[in-house]
């Protein structure tokens, strides 16, 4: 009886490990991912920035390649750089035909975050 007790100690705490493991590795890879967020294009032109902004004067840019086309949708990452910011920033989009979007406020890192982009 003592030696079954002992086997099932001895896989309780394997159990244990294992699952305190698979908890540190996802926040590790959370933390590697850094924020992201999605963006859904619901419009019919092709978004060529995405711009933000701490403080609504400075912007900087995300780098989207040639732009997210009508309909889909994309994973984009926050720069390391900006850790230290605030979450709550402002963005606007501009588009293929030089139109941009007002400037909206978002909290940006909330994990579940889709922007979809209408006009």
């Amino acid at each position: 009886m003592r030696q079954r007790y002992n086997c099932l100690k001895k896989v309780a705490v394997l159990a244990c490990a294992a699952v305190v493991m698979t908890f540190a590795f996802s926040v590790v890879n959370a933390r590697n991912e850094g924020h992201t967020f999605r963006v859904h294009n619901k419009t019919e032109d092709t978004i060529k920035k995405i711009l933000a902004s701490e403080d609504g004067k400075t912007w900087g840019h995300f780098d989207i390649g040639d732009g997210i086309e009508p309909g889909h949708t994309v994973k984009i990452a926050w720069d390391k750089s900006t850790d230290d910011q605030s979450c709550v920033q402002s963005f606007k989009i501009v588009f293929d035909d030089g139109s941009e979007t007002p400037p909206a406020k978002f909290d940006f890192c909330d994990a579940d975050l889709v922007l979809e982009v209408t006009k």
